[in-house]
């Protein structure tokens, strides 16, 4: 089993521990990092296959987290590198994503906005469910959510999200 395996694997035990009450939103967060960074692979340059665009997904997702929670506990001079640093990661979280879609051509995708409890993420968070990779992908990106539009891959209306206790659960 390769690296990329075997973090998806790992990923997907921190998921179920998650759901079954076993961790907190914040430990599993903290723990899906330290996975991603303990396999000491920056995020692909080229990106050929759809396994490294989710890993490149995750990898920025998991950084961005990161450098929010970092923010909520330091001076304000200190909160604005962390969420200039969130920002950069986010912006190459959507980017990854776009690589993702474009790969799997639209096929086998259904988005629609989500029904969060944030008034900040109302009407602004998506969802992307890529059924046959069995993964759920999250984004406010306008450009993403375009082009999701563009292909008849969006849906219109909320939906609530298949990881609603996740989505709502503040860290």
């Amino acid at each position: 089993m390769n690296a990329l395996n075997k973090y998806f694997c790992y990923r997907q035990a921190l998921i179920d521990q998650y759901v079954k009450g076993d961790m907190t939103k914040r430990e599993y967060l903290e723990r899906n990092l330290d996975a991603v960074l303990s396999l000491n692979i920056k995020p692909f340059k080229n990106v050929d296959t759809v396994e490294k665009g989710l890993f490149n997904y995750q990898y920025y997702n998991a950084m961005a987290k990161d450098a929010c929670m970092q923010a909520k506990y330091c001076d304000s001079e200190k909160e604005a590198v962390f969420f200039e640093k969130a920002n950069y990661n986010y912006r190459m979280k959507d980017k990854a994503t776009m690589k993702v879609l474009e790969m799997l051509d639209f096929s086998g995708v259904e988005a629609y906005m989500i029904k969060v409890r944030s008034k900040e993420l109302k009407g602004r968070l998506f969802e992307i469910i890529l059924t046959e990779k069995n993964m759920v992908l999250h984004s406010m990106n306008e450009t993403v959510l375009n082009r999701l539009k563009t292909e008849r891959v969006f849906h219109e209306g909320t939906k609530k999200s298949v990881i609603d206790g996740y989505i709502n659960h503040r860290y």
